[in-house]
């Protein structure tokens, strides 16, 4: 099933998630198990992201570098289906922009399809730990807005290779990420707006914020975005603080902040067993509010670690 249609079916605000693919070398039953305690919650659907390839660089005897391509983590194309197999709820795969030329999205779509997944998200990805600032693919796409232009053709029937007749139309629910705290490279809150509304304007049919917070900064964003002729769904994003190191982690590495009140309340943890404990009850407080405000689901960024969101969930649904 679609998102849109998860969420028009919805009587109450949605639980859902989203999971890293497991690094090389752990299994997919370990990864299974690891979540299924969040089934609790019936979510009816599971985001399962997509990396890039990473480079190292090879010293050789002769003092040459040889730039080596590494895969850290398996195909989400198999995970969606091991998830769809076990849980019988949508998975709902990530694609990138950054390290995928336009053929190698096509053939992943089509891969998809075949399997039975209806929704995708459209990112354009990071730049890779080793560049400074993110360079699209050769014959790949630059912008968010042009992948979503992409699946939205093939969902017309067509392909990158068939310029006159009309092949198999897929039928992919897109969704899109939200930046509630204005995107890094965005200049502004009115341009971020402005790029966000040619992804809904090439097809995108729902927003997935990035996390935060402050719960103001997500009303205040909605409302934003409502003022901008924006109408479709727009799910918030949550993930919990956990360890000392996130206290100054995320806003350097996310370009957002923490309120005052929580970090009255972090300033005075010493360990990292005291800053899950604030964490978790900052975002129980959070999702009541949201819940009360009607959002469409809560999405939860639980890095494939399900007791800190289980937690959250508990007291929440």
């Amino acid at each position: 099933m679609k998102i849109t249609e998860h969420l028009e079916n919805a009587k109450s605000t949605l639980f859902s998630f989203e999971i890293l693919p497991p690094l090389k070398g752990q299994s997919l039953k370990e990864l299974l198990v690891g979540i299924e305690p969040l089934m609790e919650f019936k979510p009816p659907f599971v985001d399962v992201t997509y990396h890039r390839e990473e480079f190292i660089y090879k010293k050789h005897p002769n003092g040459l570098l040889e730039k080596v391509s590494t895969k850290k983590r398996p195909g989400t194309v198999g995970i969606c289906a091991a998830i769809m197999n076990k849980f019988h709820i949508d998975a709902v795969p990530h694609l990138l922009c950054g390290g995928f030329s336009k053929e190698e999205t096509e053939n992943a779509l089509i891969d998809l399809n075949f399997i039975g997944v209806e929704n995708v998200l459209a990112l354009r990805g990071d730049a890779p730990k080793s560049e400074g600032k993110f360079v699209s693919e050769h014959n790949g796409h630059s912008y968010a807005s042009e992948l979503v232009e992409q699946i939205i053709r093939m969902n017309h029937g067509r392909y990158l290779h068939e310029e006159t007749e009309i092949g198999f139309q897929t039928d992919f629910c897109v969704g899109v990420a939200g930046y509630p705290e204005k995107h890094f490279e965005a200049p502004s809150m009115k341009f971020d707006l402005k790029y966000l509304k040619e992804k809904v304007e090439n097809g995108a049919e729902y927003i997935v914020t990035q996390m935060f917070f402050d719960n103001q900064k997500y009303f205040d964003f909605v409302e934003k975005v409502r003022k901008a002729g924006i109408t479709v769904p727009i799910i918030p994003g949550i993930k919990p603080i956990t360890t000392l190191g996130q206290i100054t982690m995320l806003p350097r590495t996310f370009f957002l902040d923490l309120p005052d009140p929580l970090m009255d309340e972090l300033e005075k943890c010493k360990t990292n067993t005291e800053v899950k404990e604030v964490g978790i009850e900052w975002a129980i407080q959070q999702c009541k509010e949201l819940v009360g405000a009607n959002a469409p689901s809560l999405h939860f960024y639980t890095m494939s670690k399900a007791d800190t969101t289980y937690k959250i969930a508990k007291e929440v649904f």
